[in-house]
């Protein structure tokens, strides 16, 4: 093993290698300013879509209708299964 590594230590490193560690921590930062700039991103498409939804629900206001309460004992629907299934 110390023959290999004594063959390994004659060879000289390629000039890539010296640059390697500045090209992956330019990388990695990058990476970092793209996340940051998705994360405001996504915040200002929150804002958008909530201010959105704020206008549309304000500017075309409808008639508010109490919903009739749902009883058993109310009176039967027309279209109740027992009344159309009725032979009259």
């Amino acid at each position: 093993m110390d023959e290999e590594l004594r063959i390994l230590d004659r060879f000289e490193l390629p000039a890539s290698l010296d640059a390697l560690d500045d090209r992956i921590i330019g990388a990695l930062a990058a990476r970092r300013r793209e996340s940051a700039a998705i994360g405001r991103l996504m915040a200002l498409a929150a804002f958008v879509s909530l201010g959105g939804g704020v206008v549309a629900g304000s500017a075309f206001p409808g008639p508010a209708v109490a919903a009739s309460p749902i009883s058993p004992f109310g009176p039967a629907s027309a279209l109740a299964p027992s009344t159309l299934l009725d032979s009259q």
